[in-house]
């Protein structure tokens, strides 16, 4: 009885409506069919084979490289060995690197300021000589007669006035005759007084401590204030072409550096109470010297074709091994950064979006991807946001990985040195009996 039952109602109804479905789609078909020229598509797929056979070779290549980009996790092969730092918190100092020149701290040319014959070469080339020292001497015999004329002249008037006071006093002569007597004796001590500097311009003295350089005139040479001095050296000093020497102060001796124009507030932050920057600074090829010392001065402008503000720092210089135009690199130690996020540099990877790390999940060893803000990198060490303190950050490794990889730590040895602490290698399992 149960095989002769009657169907429910409901399911009749369902049963007529796929087969008035079907028979729908399969008449559709049947027309769309009827209208498809077999002919027509044959023949433009024969004249554009090569276009077709571009493009079904491009989207067999897309999906290759898709593939091996973002493999399926089917596909990804076992963990990654990768060396992995733990991020912490420090206080670093913030060291700005420049380059600049050396510079004498005075720099003087000699020249005359009258028209002799030098008579006399009294240092010799690359001498240190003292403030006051004689350099040359020049033929004065005009100068002192000149001079030893006016001071007798001068020592008449005195004598002079001496005996007009006395004549004054005896009612010998008038009033007028002492103020005629007393002017007469201050002429001619004022003519004594320019006689003597006119005679003074005859030796040429130094006016600093410094070196001597290469010495352009010899005694019998002809000299002219306000004329080239010709010879067949030039110094290799600024501008010291012409002068009859030049005295170079070196010791202290000057660095002149410019400073980007982005680290300006660093600098006059750690400068409000005047306190003086520290710098180390190395010339040549080599950074096995180093000679400190300390800025003095920066600029009270930026110089708008480089955007950058000059800074001059004073070394100590008592060897002698600096000298005016050497080439200089320059580490200036600006401020501290303070309780800020550090990992080695390397642990930063770039990309068209930006800068990013890779971050090892603590639960399961999988990476993930996380956007950093790199504020300062020296000596391998690079200054972020956007991490966490305690992170642990891929450093060696990360060529091979892809967000969600999973990961396991190299052995200790091989992970880099940095200022941040390696992280902890996982235990290892125990063995099954």
């Amino acid at each position: 009885m149960a095989e002769n039952a009657p169907k429910t109602p409901w399911l009749s109804k369902v049963t007529s409506s796929v087969l008035r479905v079907g028979n729908y789609l399969l008449s559709t078909i049947a027309r769309l069919w009827s209208k498809i020229d077999i002919a027509s598509i044959w023949a433009f797929a024969i004249r554009r084979k090569w276009w077709i056979l571009a493009l079904a070779v491009i989207l067999f290549a897309a999906d290759k490289a898709y593939d091996h980009f973002n493999p399926p996790a089917s596909k990804k092969g076992g963990p990654q060995t990768v060396s992995s730092v733990i991020a912490e918190r420090k206080d670093v100092p913030f060291v700005i690197e420049a380059t600049g020149t050396i510079v004498a701290a005075s720099i003087v040319d000699i020249r005359p300021q009258i028209t002799n014959i030098v008579s006399k070469v009294n240092i010799s080339e690359g001498q240190i000589v003292k403030k006051g020292d004689l350099l040359f001497t020049l033929d004065d015999r005009t100068d002192k007669a000149n001079f030893d004329r006016t001071q007798a002249l001068a020592n008449d008037a005195q004598r002079q006035l001496a005996r007009a006071k006395e004549l004054v006093a005896k009612n010998f002569i008038s009033k007028a005759g002492l103020d005629t007597a007393e002017a007469n004796a201050a002429s001619t001590q004022a003519a004594a007084r320019a006689a003597e500097v006119q005679l003074s311009y005859n030796y040429l003295r130094s006016p600093i401590d410094g070196r001597a350089g290469i010495i352009n005139v010899f005694p019998g040479s002809l000299v002219q204030a306000s004329n080239v001095v010709v010879s067949s050296t030039s110094s290799t000093a600024t501008s010291t072409t012409g002068a009859m020497v030049t005295i170079t102060q070196l010791d202290p001796i000057n660095v002149q550096f410019t400073v980007p124009e982005r680290d300006i507030p660093l600098l006059l932050k750690s400068r409000k109470d005047d306190a003086p920057l520290p710098v180390s600074v190395s010339v040549g090829n080599t950074e096995t010297t180093q000679y400190p010392g300390l800025v003095y001065v920066i600029d009270n402008q930026v110089d708008p074709v480089i955007g950058a503000v000059r800074l001059k720092a004073r070394l100590e210089n008592k060897n002698g091994a600096l000298i005016p135009g050497q080439f200089a690199r320059i580490k200036l130690q600006a401020s501290t950064l303070n309780n800020v996020m550090l990992i080695p540099s390397q642990a930063v990877v770039i990309n068209p979006k930006g800068r990013f790390v890779y971050l090892v999940e603590k639960d399961d060893d999988k990476v993930v991807m996380k956007p950093v803000k790199v504020l300062y990198e020296y000596q391998g060490n690079a200054v972020i946001e956007g991490i966490d303190a305690g992170s642990r950050v891929v450093v060696e490794g990360k060529q091979n990985l892809r967000p969600g990889s999973k990961v396991r730590e190299a052995k200790p040895a091989n992970t880099p040195k940095a200022l941040a602490k390696p992280a902890p290698t996982a235990p290892a399992a125990p063995e099954k009996k």
